[in-house]
């Protein structure tokens, strides 16, 4: 397959898995655009916010589009809380 298909056919797929996570996080583009090029890219991604926005339900919508495993650590750092996806 030529170099030009592959990018097509790539470039498809990964609409493919932004649409379907676009589905469940509704006007959060942006975010899920960036988390997915971050994943690509071997990257890290560190999401702050206050709770309710959809973070832990980003992370395993991604997942699930992915099809890879979700896994899911809180931790407590002195008076602070963290989540750790795995």
């Amino acid at each position: 397959m030529p170099d030009q298909e592959r990018i097509k056919e790539f470039q498809k797929q990964i609409e493919g898995i932004i649409n379907e996570v676009k589905r469940i996080i509704v006007g959060q583009e942006k975010i899920i655009e960036e988390v997915v090029t971050a994943i690509l890219s071997n990257g890290h991604v560190l999401l702050e916010g206050v709770p309710g926005l959809g973070k832990t339900l980003l992370v395993k919508s991604l997942s699930q589009a992915l099809d890879l495993k979700f896994s899911l650590l809180f931790f407590l750092l002195g008076k602070r809380s963290f989540w750790l996806f795995c």
